[in-house]
């Protein structure tokens, strides 16, 4: 279903929303489909955030000191106008699709289509390498002892249980990602305050490591922390399957990024101060040497490697779903092919499965084509295309209090909305450059390769025939 066979034109005809806008959630998919509450909205904004990357961030920031925890400071600060932001624009489009409504709604469907087309890149993308990482936790449960034959299966199993729980229904969906949610955030918390108890000022090494200027060092200690935060959007984008998705989209991205940050602070701080600087600047697993130093023995590793896993299967589980959502509101437009749209217990099964298949594509690639570091470079692209549609985004909500549309900005909000457009924006474009020249550059020739997917799309739709 799209807009396409109304001859509309101007601004109007890209802001009428689809048929069915209001619906296109959960309901009507039966007794599998089931709208997400609060609760399980800021599971999916925390689960997506909080992946595995927190189990090795205080060992890549120690040796910048603890000038870090300034740029972690600065960081969550950034995330949260970045999320509040997200909030504002969902009351006013709450609808599937997030950073793709707002951005077709603000500037057109070009506009909309390359945020569609980045975050769909990124979602799968990402999904290969969460998949990579996990089995090296799996590995120190169930030594695949090097076996290439195993390590693809078992990363090809992480990839597929995730999507099947994603195809069995929303209600599964939501089930598992609170689960996994509580699961996670639980023993890292434990981890995180316990530490507090054994914390020693004697091992926390200097404020500032290295030659470079305070300055210099809370900006390349940044550089690393800036990706800890993607996935703050993850409400927005589901915003058709969230109940009162006006009230709840802008809560759960603010409670889900607080929860992320507090954990991701006190997991940093603890790690700190019970492993000694030296040796926390070599460590390959800081929360399991910060495990073995509060409580001796040398279980940490078996402790953090279930954590972990856990940790990243929910991150999987919430991506799966994100990865279908963006296509789907672009294939209602006729943005995207006609299949991504069908829904199936109110999930989009295309996009699911399409998702899932190049995922799995890219994952065997990585363990079969012996190329060194192909597989790191489009993770790192992935840096990139994320922050597209942040971009996008709060480049929409500028343009929204700027045009002084008044049926969209609520006056006596404008000054503090404005401050806080103005502060995403910012956190975003430092989110590209952190990614480097080479990840802007080769992320630029990923975004533009879909251009040609809108000219067909688009050909199609302007000569009335239905979307592929």
């Amino acid at each position: 279903m799209t807009t396409a066979t109304t001859p509309q034109t101007g601004r109007d005809a890209r802001r009428t929303p689809p048929p069915g806008t209001h619906g296109d959630g959960a309901a009507g998919g039966g007794r599998h489909a089931r709208r997400f509450g609060l609760p399980v909205a800021t599971a999916l904004v925390m689960g997506n955030v909080i992946g595995g990357g927190i189990f090795l961030l205080p060992a890549s920031v120690a040796p910048y000191g603890t000038v870090s925890l300034v740029a972690f400071a600065a960081l969550t600060a950034g995330a949260l106008a970045l999320a509040l932001v997200f909030g504002r624009l969902a009351e006013r489009h709450p609808r599937t699709g997030g950073p793709y409504v707002y951005a077709r709604e603000a500037f057109g469907d070009f506009a909309g289509f390359l945020s569609a087309w980045s975050y769909w890149i990124t979602t799968w993308v990402s999904n290969a390498a969460l998949a990579v990482a996990a089995v090296g936790y799996l590995d120190v449960l169930l030594p695949l002892h090097g076996s290439v034959a195993a390590t693809i299966a078992a990363a090809l199993l992480l990839q597929w249980l995730p999507a099947l729980a994603n195809l069995a229904g929303t209600r599964y969906v939501g089930a598992v990602q609170l689960v996994s949610t509580v699961l996670k955030f639980v023993p890292l918390l434990l981890v995180a305050v316990g530490g507090l108890f054994f914390f020693d000022s004697g091992n926390l090494g200097p404020f500032r490591g290295g030659d470079s200027g305070t300055l210099g060092a809370v900006s390349a200690s940044a550089a690393i922390l800036l990706f800890s935060y993607l996935g703050v959007e993850s409400a927005a984008v589901s915003a058709g399957e969230v109940r009162d998705p006006r009230r709840n989209v802008g809560r759960a991205t603010v409670l889900g990024t607080l929860g992320a940050a507090v954990l991701y602070l006190l997991g940093t701080v603890a790690v700190f101060g019970t492993v000694a600087h030296d040796r926390l600047v070599g460590s390959s697993a800081p929360f399991s040497d910060a495990v073995d130093a509060m409580f001796g023995g040398t279980w940490g590793g078996t402790a953090v490697a279930c954590m972990a896993l856990v940790s990243m299967a929910g991150a999987l589980n919430g991506w799966t779903l994100l990865s279908a959502q963006t296509p789907y509101a672009a294939a209602r437009d006729g943005l995207f092919p006609r299949a991504f749209a069908h829904r199936r217990r109110g999930v989009p099964t295309v996009g699911v499965l399409v998702t899932v298949v190049l995922a799995s594509l890219l994952t065997v690639h990585n363990y079969t084509a012996g190329s060194d570091g192909v597989f790191e470079t489009l993770v790192l692209v992935t840096t990139f295309t994320a922050t597209v549609p942040y971009l996008l985004s709060t480049a929409a909500q500028l343009y929204f209090l700027l045009s002084g549309r008044r049926d969209r900005v609520r006056g006596a909000r404008l000054a503090r909305d404005g401050v806080l457009a103005a502060l995403a924006f910012g956190f975003s474009l430092w989110l590209v450059a952190g990614s480097g020249y080479a990840a802007v550059y080769q992320g630029v020739l990923f975004l533009f390769a879909g251009v040609p997917v809108y000219a067909w799309m688009a050909a199609r739709r302007d000569r009335g025939e239905p979307a592929a």
